[in-house]
């Protein structure tokens, strides 16, 4: 991020826009209580998502931000994790469900957000719900991304990507500012289960 974007992440607008914004997305969204949250940069939406669930991870891949907010929720229920999410070094189908609060068009390329998508896929167990936001493309975005990676998400096109992923998409919605989306990967519980049983006996 440049300096006028990590300035904007921890300001009292970005405060209201983020106490808005993460209801907004996750209204409809049963996500368990083993959550797992993707590129939560200062912490701001983990801050809501803690009081949701028994156990939060946040996976952060800028090591600074990482150990912020690492020292800062130390000793309660979040695990702060320093590491890209295209490649997790978590288990398959060990959430209950998962987030991602505009940080995707962070992503430098879209192959590289559709290989996150898919690992994504991977973490959530059978049934899980994956659920986020991202933010419309607009001047004031542009303007807050000078020299800084910027890769769009095309809500209209977005849904063919989750389904591409392995996800069935439960929802799109969009506005001015922003689109949300729900989507959950196929399967039961039941079905994480035989899996894991499955790989125990092998």
């Amino acid at each position: 991020m440049n300096r006028l974007h990590r300035w904007l992440c921890r300001s009292e607008r970005w405060r209201m826009t983020v106490h808005e914004r993460v209801p907004w997305v996750i209204a409809h969204a049963d996500l368990g209580q083993n959550i797992l949250e993707l590129g939560p940069g200062p912490g701001l939406t983990t801050d809501l998502l803690r009081a949701k669930a028994r156990h939060l991870t946040a996976i952060e891949i800028d090591p600074t931000l990482a150990e912020a907010l690492r020292a800062r929720l130390r000793g309660g229920n979040v695990d702060v994790v320093t590491g890209d999410a295209r490649a997790m070094p978590f288990g398959d189908g060990q959430f209950s469900g998962g987030v991602s609060f505009t940080m995707l068009h962070h992503v430098p390329s879209a192959a590289m957000q559709d290989e996150l998508l898919r690992e994504v896929r991977r973490v959530i167990a059978p049934g899980g719900i994956f659920a986020g936001s991202d933010s419309m493309q607009s001047l004031f975005m542009r303007l807050i991304h000078i020299g800084d990676t910027v890769v769009p998400v095309d809500p209209d096109t977005f849904g063919l990507r989750l389904e591409t992923a392995g996800f069935e998409v439960l929802e799109i919605e969009k506005n001015s500012r922003a689109f949300r989306f729900l989507a959950r990967r196929p399967g039961t519980q039941s079905d994480a289960k035989a899996n894991r049983s499955g790989r125990t006996k092998s």
